[in-house]
């Protein structure tokens, strides 16, 4: 699909397998969303510009590349995006990071908010969405529109499983939104679950029903 890059590494896919796995501990699970955020977090920033710097090595003076322009934002949508946040600090330590709450009405399933707090100066940063699943996209729409709102323009959407239904809805709403995932499934099921996905990735990390 264009504007969706599917992260199809071995180690993503092995321990997505794993993940998939019904009998996986709540610790399991957890570490596993760890690791595969990580390796995400490498493939949605592979692009970050740079700029060379003069630097002494113990043997030479050289010039060499770091990081340009303003340190980028992580976002998670509350609560399962937390399971990818430590392992993308661990590679960009001096991010910042903005909290978006939402929570899918069981009805309407639509997304209501309940907490969202961003740096003040979001627009001038590239931010990353981050959530496990993007099934029907009304959290990840509605989490762009917050930030969108709030004055971001530079957006990236990174998932660890995608439905095609939800890929439609969120290009179909933030079409300029580059969408990275770990897989594309089948669809969703009648309760809008991604079939056959992993569950509730936020019930499976947190040990809750």
């Amino acid at each position: 699909m264009e504007g969706v890059t599917v992260v199809d590494h071995p180690l993503v896919r092995h321990k997505l397998t794993l993940m998939r796995d019904r009998t996986r501990s709540t610790k399991g699970f957890r570490q596993l969303l760890n690791e595969i955020g990580m390796l995400l977090c490498y493939e949605v920033t592979r692009d970050l510009p740079t700029e060379l710097i003069e630097v002494q090595t113990p043997i030479a003076t050289m010039r060499a590349p770091v990081l340009a322009g303003k340190k980028l934002v992580f976002a998670p949508i509350l609560r399962a995006g937390a399971g990818f946040l430590d392992a993308m600090l661990d590679l960009v330590p001096s991010a910042r990071v903005a909290h978006i709450g939402l929570y899918r009405d069981p009805e309407t399933l639509q997304a209501v908010e309940y907490y969202f707090k961003a740096p003040a100066d979001v627009a001038e940063r590239l931010v990353i969405v981050i959530d496990p699943m993007l099934a029907t996209a009304n959290s990840a729409i509605a989490a762009i529109d917050l930030l969108k709102q709030r004055g971001a323009r530079d957006l990236r959407f990174v998932c660890l499983l995608a439905a095609p239904e939800g890929i439609h809805r969120l290009q179909a709403a933030h079409p300029e939104v580059r969408i990275w995932t770990a897989a594309i499934d089948e669809g969703l099921n009648e309760h809008s679950y991604i079939v056959p996905g992993l569950g509730d990735a936020g019930d499976r990390m947190y040990g809750t029903r």
